[in-house]
């Protein structure tokens, strides 16, 4: 058995980065045993790398050239130095300052650092589902490819349902089948619990994705994108793209398409095995502030799409759900149970 170590500065680094970056996730690593504590925290930060390559408002050719230079990363981080200290000439318009770190080499490096000294078992998986979202990205990227991008009122959409559900695993959907493989690789599950595990472990990031999609609804507008579904924005005559609002019957199918996605999510939590206690708890702690999240948008459903959108849950209402997440991390029936209460509770919101 490989043994895996962090000095103090580089745990520091994943933990200063990951609050950075996405604080309510950094709530959630250190959850999960060592190291594939670390192992998480470096993932989802080369996840973020990836993220900021598409968000970066430069042209698509300017973008395959980055990724490109992130496949080589992937493969061989010890390039890291020349490729970081190539981006660190670059402006990165469309980052924010925290975004612009990780980009550059005097932040940046000691993340693919860590990564070269993973053991190669639990690289590989990694190094496999970051490349496969950067060819997604590729794809959401080239309107020439699947999921199929349109523009209406100056705001690129996916144009189907399809379309929007394929994007939502390219960026999300990826992320949930790399944790699962690095927990089954971690917890050395058995096949038929590693069998149940992978096939809903796309659904749980996809879950979560599209939890946000509505969450953001404004703050994407104001980039110029709707992750919504063009076929579905025409049935309401595109008024929430002017923040218009739209009707009870329209918001409530889009809530409910999450909640079906994190009803299922459920499902695959109550398959991880009991023993296997932090990756059960990290994994609640995902889902339940999005359940949360979503029963707040059902509740204030008039708002929803308006110029009044706002869809964030109050801190003590994460805190709630952290609690909670302790209280049934070995207990299905529990968790059985909230799920149904709050799917009740986001139908009684809409009568």
């Amino acid at each position: 058995m490989i043994t895996f170590y962090l000095l103090h500065e580089q745990k520091k680094y994943l933990e200063e980065f990951m609050n950075k970056v996405s604080r309510s996730f950094a709530l959630v690593t250190p959850c999960f045993e060592e190291p594939l504590d670390a192992f998480m925290a470096t993932a989802y930060l080369i996840f973020r790398v990836a993220d900021n390559i598409e968000d970066c408002q430069h042209s698509f050719s300017w973008q395959q050239a980055r990724f490109d230079e992130f496949q080589q990363l992937l493969k061989e981080p010890a390039f890291a130095s020349n490729i970081l200290s190539s981006w660190s000439s670059e402006n990165w318009p469309g980052l924010d300052a925290d975004q612009k770190q990780l980009m550059n080499l005097e932040n940046g490096l000691m993340l693919w650092q860590i990564y070269a000294l993973i053991p190669n078992d639990a690289k590989a998986i990694i190094h496999c589902w970051a490349s496969a979202m950067v060819e997604g990205m590729k794809q959401v990227l080239d309107h020439q490819q699947a999921p199929v991008m349109v523009t209406r009122n100056g705001i690129s959409l996916p144009a189907q349902e399809n379309d929007y559900n394929r994007y939502c695993y390219f960026v999300a959907g990826i992320v949930g089948h790399m944790g699962t493989e690095l927990a089954i690789n971690h917890y050395q599950f058995n096949l038929d619990v590693a069998a149940c595990l992978l096939a809903g472990c796309e659904t749980c990031g996809e879950a979560l994705q599209k939890t946000n999609i509505i969450k953001d609804f404004p703050e994407d507008l104001a980039n110029g994108i709707c992750y919504l579904p063009d076929v579905w924005i025409q049935e309401v005559d595109d008024s929430p793209l002017l923040l218009k609002g739209a009707p009870k019957s329209w918001t409530q199918k889009v809530i409910i398409n999450v909640m079906v996605e994190l009803n299922k999510s459920v499902g695959y939590i109550m398959n991880i095995p009991y023993e296997a206690v932090g990756y059960r708890l990290a994994s609640l702690m995902c889902l339940l502030p999005a359940y949360q999240t979503l029963l707040f948008a059902a509740q204030q459903h008039d708002k929803l799409f308006t110029a009044d959108h706002s869809v964030k849950i109050s801190r003590s209402c994460f805190s709630q759900c952290i609690e909670d997440a302790k209280s049934m991390v070995r207990d299905n029936d529990a968790l059985l149970k909230y799920s149904q209460e709050l799917q009740k509770s986001v139908e009684y919101a809409f009568k």
